[in-house]
């Protein structure tokens, strides 16, 4: 029987709910469980409130639940700012510290049970103690993990801090066990299932930074930048290890310059940043399309326009990556549907941009880089492709060739016989400027064809279930939907699935054949002016009727809604 169950923790920054959050889901890890830890914080991004969002389960976790079974607050700093994200039910446990202030009225209102339980003096009792601790072994309690899984998750998160650290942890989270023991409420995890395959554990941020280097990435120059900083902070030693290299520029601007710069120079290169860096990085991704100089960009979004909510998730940077640089600009655009997905798109991002000699743009969001989970390892892993290059020549090297295929032997700087000028004026296919109509008209079909006639194969898409109602989603929602379509699989609703992974170029020939048999179609996402839902009429010929259902973040999406509002539309 599948369970899942959904645990939250709050209290000001600093108070280490993220912390104790790692904690358990590295223990239920341990136990052979399966889940996905998510945080919340405010705009400030440090400090301010926290909360750390739990969703452990006995099969593999999609998605979040649809309320949290457990609330345990060590404080509850600002937390009514973000009580729209901690939905309670009747059925629910809400655990306070009674000396930290007065339950919000607006959890109260939902019926939730109500324990109280002085965290802050207990953690007094040891020496060094911290609530946050308390909690851990308090929660583990509840759900039945064993202590020995407890432990290793903490020598694994504290080791370095010293043994007394660790010995004053164990001694808190012992008393918060004792204290769940003294708690009727029913919330076990129960069995865990039996492990087949290797798992990881990560986030999407750093199985993103996998899929790079899988990819034949080994160049990164970046700025830091929330949501996406993970992706360079995992990426840094690990690029060391295979002879590459980061380099923390002074801005989005030089990050994007560099790149190209290194790629020009015959080393596949990255950077990763979200939505205002992307603003900035328009007018030079243009030179790389341009030049025909592959580079990849990692948008991990974030909520919008301008600075936005910087901490919160929202799929709304999808226009800027389609459409953003002037002219006619033909580049990739892809967004993995998971986290274990960051791995295989951000690899094929790669490998694309390289053979195709083309930028490439990976959507992912803050929902995705920053959500750690438990998955099971993929049965294969995508190995690194190479460039078309030119050796040396005593002809007339032409850099741009105009011919079939649209992808020219591009050389690496040095290569005798093979010199050309790479910049971004249109140029002859020599690569010498000019400004004639027929250089400019061949050298803009060679740049649109050369994707637009690419065979990306079946990865363009995932698709599943043959029903004659189907709903499109992309990135983050995809989980979610997926859920909401098992549940109502389960109700009797035949539904089919399509979750492209490629964006752009567009692929209608594909989705009308995916959309065969389909009396009507539903999109699905998380923007305020239903990007995506415009993009599919746009650029997509859909034979069956096609509607949407679209809202902004930062709140994400939760199975419940979304089994709502696909029943709805199925009975309209």
């Amino acid at each position: 029987m599948q369970k899942m169950i959904s645990v939250a923790l709050t209290g000001s920054g600093g108070s280490g709910v993220i912390t104790a959050g790692n904690m358990i889901l590295q223990a239920a890890a341990r136990a052979g469980f399966f889940g996905q830890f998510g945080r919340s914080s405010g705009p400030q991004i440090r400090g301010g409130e926290a909360a750390a969002m739990l969703h452990l389960s006995n099969h593999p976790v999609d998605a979040p639940g649809d309320v949290f079974k457990i609330l345990v607050a060590l404080d509850w700093h600002n937390t009514d700012r973000f009580a729209v994200e901690l939905p309670l039910s009747n059925d629910s446990l809400i655990i306070a510290d009674p000396d930290q202030g007065d339950i919000p009225d607006v959890l109260l209102e939902s019926g939730a049970k109500v324990v109280e339980i002085p965290l802050k003096k207990l953690s007094k009792q040891v020496a060094k103690g911290r609530p946050n601790m308390v909690a851990v072994g308090l929660i583990s309690g509840i759900l039945g993990l064993g202590e020995d899984v407890v432990d290793q998750a903490m020598v694994k998160a504290l080791s370095k801090r010293g043994e007394d650290a660790l010995t004053s942890s164990r001694g808190a989270a012992a008393l918060g066990r004792d204290a769940a023991n003294e708690i009727e409420f029913q919330a076990s995890l129960g069995d865990a299932p039996q492990q087949t395959n290797a798992r990881w554990l990560l986030n999407g941020n750093e199985a993103t930074g996998f899929g790079a280097l899988l990819g034949g990435i080994r160049f990164v120059a970046a700025y830091p930048i929330t949501p996406a900083t993970e992706v360079l902070e995992w990426m840094s030693p690990n690029l060391k290890k295979l002879g590459g290299a980061l380099v923390q520029a002074e801005d989005e601007l030089a990050s994007i310059n560099m790149i190209i710069g290194a790629s020009y120079g015959g080393t596949p290169s990255l950077t990763a940043t979200s939505g205002p860096g992307l603003a900035l990085m328009l007018e030079s991704l243009g030179l790389a399309i341009a030049s025909e100089i592959p580079v990849v960009i990692v948008d991990v979004m974030r909520g919008g326009p301008s600075t936005g909510i910087p901490t919160k998730s929202e799929q709304s940077d999808l226009n800027i990556a389609l459409f953003g640089p002037h002219g006619d600009a033909p580049h990739l655009v892809l967004a993995p549907s998971g986290i274990q997905d960051c791995v295989k798109t951000t690899a094929w991002a790669v490998q694309l941009a390289e053979a195709t000699q083309t930028p490439t743009v990976v959507l992912s969001d803050q929902l995705l880089g920053q959500t750690r989970a438990v998955v099971e390892r993929p049965d294969t892993l995508p190995a690194g492709s190479m460039r078309k290059t030119s050796a040396a020549s005593d002809e007339g090297y032409q850099r741009y060739l105009v011919d079939n295929s649209g992808i020219s032997a591009m050389a690496v700087p040095g290569t005798a016989g093979c010199q050309y000028t790479a910049d971004g004026l249109e140029h002859d296919p020599v690569g010498v400027p000019s400004s004639q109509v027929a250089d400019h008209r061949a050298q803009l079909d060679k740049r649109a064809g050369k994707i637009e006639n690419y065979d990306f194969g079946d990865d363009w898409a995932d698709i599943e279930g043959d029903g004659d109602l189907a709903v499109i989603a992309w990135g983050s929602t995809a989980g979610v939907v997926r859920e909401a379509i098992r549940r109502l699989d389960k109700g009797g609703l035949n539904l089919r699935l399509i979750v492209p992974r490629l964006l752009a170029p567009a692929q209608p020939s594909r989705m009308a054949e995916a959309l065969k048999g389909c009396d009507r179609a539903l999109s699905i996402e998380l923007s305020h002016g239903a990007q995506f839902y415009h993009y599919l009429k746009g650029y997509y010929d859909i034979a069956c009727p096609l509607t949407q259902y679209h809202r902004p973040g930062p709140l994400p999406f939760r199975p419940g809604e979304l089994v709502q509002e696909i029943e709805n539309w199925s009975r309209s």
